[in-house]
């Protein structure tokens, strides 16, 4: 969490900003803590950095073309040194990955002073937010990122209709309409680059979580009518998935659909449905192996070792990871990481 005076500091930096840039992750805490500083001021733009969850020179350019007086990073685990000095600009970054060292930045990662804190970027712009009217969202953001947010029983009092007294996260997320709210945002960050800002434009503007479950408004209606489309492909991922269940302990299921990246929320649905199994969701995309891997306990620790010796990347919260392969190593990396859930 933020101290009082980070908080009272990051409000005034943001305030006094004429035109701020957003960079943010491509998840519902990445979404969810930009729309909550965004709507502060409405001042400014946000840029979601998919495909890599680093920040780097090869995105200086939209520093470039925006010409911000700030820069506020979220959500994003890794920003090299590079992209900041190329940046010329002001720099806060709010995270809760790995902490970082970098220079000419003001780093905020609760990780810092406590390594094994879990707190989503979400709960710290809520923080700075301040905004009840966006309870709902910083709900969201939190449910999404797999925390159980400490206002929940303000949620529950103020939308008794989404979630009911049982604070399981398991039974909120995929047993009540907040968890819906969950996928929803989740999904609105998939497809084509300009149907995802459109997407996001229109959440900045959303006033009611019932805009959307309900269809209130035009606004409401288009985002959900977007996620309808979106998760019947979903399901039927969820169904083929459902079958590769074995008495292994690992839970292995590949995919080849190019349109859609559900990996880490096919991960994260199983995780639930098979809480004694590893999961590991593959997709093969231009020679590389990408992965959610999902547990109920600690596999950070045996992917990093699995990862040894192998053309590959990856890393993550304790037991919500990602990883790349390269293909040519992909089967012993698998012999590697078997060996270590053992």
């Amino acid at each position: 969490m933020l101290t009082n005076k980070e908080v009272k500091y990051l409000r005034e930096e943001l305030a006094n900003a004429k035109n701020p840039l957003f960079f943010y992750d491509d998840d519902p805490d990445g979404i969810c803590s930009f729309v909550l500083l965004y709507k502060i001021h409405r001042e400014g733009r946000g840029i979601i950095v998919k495909a890599s969850p680093k920040l780097d020179s090869r995105l200086t350019h939209k520093v470039q073309e925006n010409s911000p007086d700030k820069i506020f990073i979220l959500d994003i685990p890794i920003t090299s040194q590079e992209f900041i000095d190329q940046a010329k600009t002001p720099v806060y970054y709010i995270d809760h990955h790995e902490p970082l060292e970098l220079n000419k930045v003001k780093y905020y990662n609760p990780r810092i002073k406590n390594p094994s804190a879990y707190i989503p970027t979400t709960r710290m712009c809520y923080q700075i937010s301040g905004d009840k009217n966006n309870l709902w969202i910083a709900t969201v953001g939190c449910l999404a990122d797999w925390h159980m947010p400490d206002f929940i029983d303000e949620f529950i009092k103020e939308y008794p209709q989404l979630l009911d007294k049982n604070k399981d996260l398991n039974y909120a997320v995929y047993h009540q309409p907040v968890g819906k709210l969950v996928r929803i945002f989740s999904f609105l960050l998939k497809g084509p680059t300009s149907d995802v800002r459109k997407s996001i434009k229109i959440l900045t503007r959303i006033k009611t979580p019932f805009e959307i479950l309900n269809q209130e408004t035009s606004q409401g209606k288009f985002l959900y009518r977007r996620f309808e489309k979106i998760n019947q492909q979903y399901e039927d991922l969820v169904a083929e998935a459902k079958k590769k269940a074995t008495r292994s302990k690992l839970l292995l299921f590949y995919y080849s659909e190019n349109k859609w990246s559900f990996t880490a929320d096919l991960a994260n649905e199983l995780v639930n449905l098979f809480p004694k199994k590893v999961i590991i969701i593959a997709r093969n995309k231009s020679g590389e192996m990408k992965c959610s891997v999902r547990a109920t306990r600690n596999i950070r620790d045996p992917l990093q070792k699995a990862l040894v010796g192998i053309q590959g990347r990856g890393g993550g919260h304790e037991n919500a990871c990602g990883t790349v392969i390269k293909e040519e190593d992909w089967e012993q990396f698998l012999k590697n990481f078997k060996r270590e859930i053992k």
